[in-house]
């Protein structure tokens, strides 16, 4: 991590179905040093959604500033709406000490990887295609003409999983979670990181806060 920055960003990727979205609930649940961060979007507000919690709610005006101008660190229209992870409360949470989450696609991580090449790269994995699946069915969100276009979305989405530093395959959840949350706490020991948010202690030791 960069010398300014004291906190790690993780990026989570994974088709849909593989257990995202519970995974990270659960990690922000028990980890109060871990910020989910806020995308936002052009679309309007679904039933039951709050300005700042599930997304920041923006025009596209608006959004294509912040795009001009630098202010998203990743971006994409999908079905005729933006979405766009902001830069500002990233830089902000990581200069605080803060490690920052990021719910995000495979494309998204590689957009972010431009602005931090330092960022941790976790890949979802369901056990079986049968098992992602019997998921998609039992959550009874979507068609089943949905859920086969999200199976052969799948695919294309797990031939990018190389890309990533870490994968946990989503059989079990207390495992998958604990597998996460050991990512998180051994990224915090990485010595870059140790030597940023310990520069007293490091200088005090005579350890220099630049690895050799």
């Amino acid at each position: 991590m960069a010398s300014n920055y004291y906190g790690n960003i993780f990026m989570v990727v994974a088709p849909s179905g593989a257990g995202k979205s519970s995974l990270v609930n659960a990690l922000l649940a028990q980890d109060s040093a871990v910020m989910l961060s806020i995308s936002c979007t052009t679309r309007p507000p679904r039933p039951g959604e709050k300005e700042n919690e599930h997304y920041r709610f923006v025009d596209k005006d608006e959004f294509i500033r912040m795009r001009d101008n630098q202010a998203l660190l990743e971006w994409a229209e999908v079905h005729g709406n933006f979405y766009g992870t902001p830069r500002d409360r990233i830089e902000q949470a990581i200069a605080q000490g803060l490690d920052v989450l990021l719910e995000i696609d495979w494309q998204g991580a590689r957009q972010i990887r431009q602005h931090f090449p330092e960022a941790i790269g976790i890949f979802i994995l369901p056990p079986s295609i049968e098992a992602l699946e019997a998921r998609l069915y039992a959550r009874g969100q979507d068609a089943p003409q949905v859920i086969s276009r999200r199976l052969l979305a799948a695919g294309s989405e797990m031939s990018h999983v190389s890309e990533f530093q870490y994968v946990i395959i989503n059989q079990e959840f207390s495992v998958a979670i604990s597998q996460l949350a050991q990512i998180v706490a051994a990224t915090r020991l990485r010595y870059a990181t140790q030597a940023a948010r310990n520069a007293h202690l490091f200088s005090q030791l005579g350890i220099s806060s630049t690895p050799s």
